[in-house]
Formats: structure tokens, C-alpha cells, sequence
């Protein structure tokens, strides 16, 4: 029996207390065709002595800068050879098994270019984790969001979300991804630095003709915030300016004509809800992302010529109505809570299998 050659590497940049907490548990890991890599952005700490020394079967690869979650990732990517990567975040703890059930899903379907585990909270193994949960989705307006969590709601895990499913996006801070449809579509955006790059990503292969999943029956254990914390000022700018970025490249012209106002009038709404709640710098970091984005307009449209667009159809994972006006006017604060959320479900499905024939 063929088993595919997988690849765990670890984007990294100081903290070397992390690597001493949540590696170990990587290294344990039962996947018989395994090599595990630490893409090193030129930590300043003794990070790199400390895998030299102590894990000496563990890759290092030594970048000689901070290019970032994005670039980080396109720069170690190229010296890594295997079937699949995972991208896997350094503060994430994993069972044994972690990686088995979502290669062989993975295995079943070579359109699938992408796919993630359930995401719990390191520190609460019972309450889903911020960065994916149960698998990404968008709104109408380009909102992102997942089942498990909203906004800042965190359901607990009672087994509702156990079953595999097609998703929009799938998470970076554990993403399964076919090494060949990576470099296919050119990798991660390196104008995004880090986050929402792995949205970006996941878009571009649904327009490239692939597929996006959440497998269930795998889990792993975030601790989260290690880089940003959320609430981080720098965090929400980058939040706010990567996805109209990521907007903007990615949406057809016509509904980039309605979308950006919009949008932009929400975020500004947005503001003013940080405001609300005493969170002036995230309102200013708010209004600084919108002018860079609308200052670099020319460079960010631009960059739509580099997407490969062979799907013209449907997208999956998109619901056609408001997550921010659920959440926030109508207080909803869990994924099947959702207005018409069971017929956005068979829908999606339905568009996926269509694509699948």
C-alpha cells in the first residue's frame, strides 16, 4: 500500500517556550510517512539552538527574516517536498492519530485541495477554539465565520459538529493542504503578512476548480492568540484591510460594484461599536485600514489578474444573508441558530456535488 508523504511544518518566530510545550506532541504523532519542519522567520531568541540540541530529527529551516505567516509559509514551501503539508500553528497540541482521518478523507477525492480538524481550546478542550472550530464560512457580505463560533461566541462541544462537510474556507492554524494545488494557484498572498490569508487561499481554489472540508472525527488544541492577541489593535487591522483586500481580488466586478460600499459602511458601523464598548484604538485601527486599502485600490485590483478562475459557477460556503445583523440586532449566538440555516446547508452540498460530476 502507497502511503502519501506528509509533511508537518511549523511556522515559528520567537517564544521558544512554545516549541518546549506543544512540539512534543507533534513528534508523537502515528502517520508512518511523516517529516516535521520548522520554517524559522528569524527568531531573535535561542529558538533555533534549542530544536538543534534538543530535536535533531526535526527540520529547521532557517528564513533570514520575518516575511510573516504568508510569506513564511510561500518561502519554506519551496524547500519541502511531500504529498501533503500541514501547516500547523506552534502553539497547537495534537493526539496521536490526528493526521490519518484527514488524509484519508483527503485521499478519497483529488479535488480536495484543503482541509481542517476540529479546533478545541487548548486551555478548555470542551469549548470550540476562535481560529476555525468547526470550519469556515462566509456571508453575503463577506463577513467570515464558523460553526462553533461567533464573533466572539464560543460554543461548547457536545458532538453536533462531528460530521465531515464542505466548508469556504478551512483553518490556518491547522491546514491540510495538497501540495500540488498550493503551488498551482501560487501559494499565499504575501501582501496579506498574516491573517485571512488562509480565506484568500481557500477562495482562490474554489476558483481554481477545488474543494474546501472540515473533517470531524479529528481534533486538535489551540491555545491561540500567541502571536495577536485578540483585541490587538494590529490584529484588527489587518482583520479589517486583508479581507476587503481579499474582497476586492477575488469577487466578480459586478458584485464588487455594490459590495465595497456596503461593506464599507458596515465596518464603519463597526467602528463605532468598538467606540461603544471603550476600544478606541481598534475604531482607529478600523479607519486606518480602510485608508490604505482605498489608497493602494490600484494595486489590490491589480493583483485580480493573478487569480486562475476556472470555476464560473456557484460558490459553496457562502451564506446569502447577514451573520452581523443575526449576531449582533438579533443576538444569535450559535451556528444552527442561524436564519435558514438548514436550507443554506443543503444547498451547499448540493453545489458541491454538482461540481463533483
Amino acid at each position: 500500500m502507497n502511503i502519501p508523504s506528509v509533511a508537518v511544518v511549523i511556522i515559528h518566530w520567537n517564544k521558544r517556550e512554545l516549541l518546549e510545550k506543544f512540539l512534543p506532541s507533534v513528534v508523537a504523532s502515528s502517520y508512518p510517512n511523516l517529516k516535521i519542519y520548522v520554517a524559522d522567520n528569524a527568531s531573535t531568541d535561542d529558538s533555533v539552538p534549542f530544536l538543534l540540541k534538543n530535536y535533531p530529527k526535526v527540520s529547521v529551516i532557517q528564513l533570514t527574516e520575518n516575511h510573516g505567516y504568508a510569506g513564511g509559509y510561500n518561502h519554506a514551501l519551496k524547500l519541502v517536498q511531500a504529498d501533503y503539508y500541514i501547516l500547523l500553528n506552534n502553539d497547537v497540541e495534537v493526539p496521536k492519530n490526528w493526521i490519518e482521518p484527514v488524509i484519508e478523507w483527503m485521499e478519497k477525492d483529488s479535488k480536495i485541495a484543503a482541509a481542517q480538524p476540529k479546533l478545541l481550546q487548548y486551555n478548555n478542550k470542551k469549548y470550540f477554539e476562535y481560529a476555525g472550530a468547526a470550519g469556515g464560512f462566509m456571508d453575503h457580505f463577506g463577513y467570515i465565520f464558523c460553526r462553533g463560533r461567533l464573533f466572539e461566541k464560543m460554543e461548547e462541544d457536545l458532538g453536533q459538529y462531528n460530521h465531515n462537510i464542505p466548508v469556504f474556507w478551512a483553518s490556518g492554524a491547522c491546514l491540510f493542504v495538497r501540495a500540488s494545488a498550493f503551488h498551482e494557484v501560487d501559494g499565499f498572498d504575501e501582501h496579506f503578512f498574516a491573517h485571512m490569508e488562509e480565506v484568500d487561499l481557500c477562495w482562490r481554489f474554489q476558483l481554481a476548480g477545488y474543494q474546501n472540508w472540515y473533517i470531524g472525527n479529528s481534533e486538535v488544541y489551540h491555545l491561540g492568540g500567541s502571536t495577536l492577541q485578540q483585541g490587538n489593535p494590529k490584529k484588527t487591522y489587518l482583520n479589517f484591510r486583508n479581507s476587503l483586500q481579499m474582497l476586492l481580488k477575488n469577487s466578480s466586478a459586478k458584485t464588487l460594484f455594490w459590495l465595497i460600499p456596503v461593506r464599507s459602511t458596515l465596518d464603519l458601523l463597526s467602528s463605532f461599536y468598538f467606540i461603544k464598548n471603550g476600544s478606541f484604538k481598534d475604531s482607529k485601527a478600523v479607519h486606518l485600514a480602510h485608508s490604505h486599502f482605498f489608497f493602494k485600490w490600484n494595486k489590490w485590483w491589480r493583483k485580480r489578474k493573478t487569480v486562475k478562475i476556472v470555476n464560473h459557477g456557484r460558490l459553496y460556503g457562502v451564506y446569502h444573508n447577514s451573520v452581523v445583523f443575526a449576531h449582533f440586532l438579533k443576538k444569535v449566538n450559535s451556528f444552527t441558530q442561524l436564519p435558514k440555516i438548514e436550507s443554506f446547508l443543503k444547498l451547499n452540498q448540493t453545489i458541491v456535488s454538482e461540481k463533483t460530476k
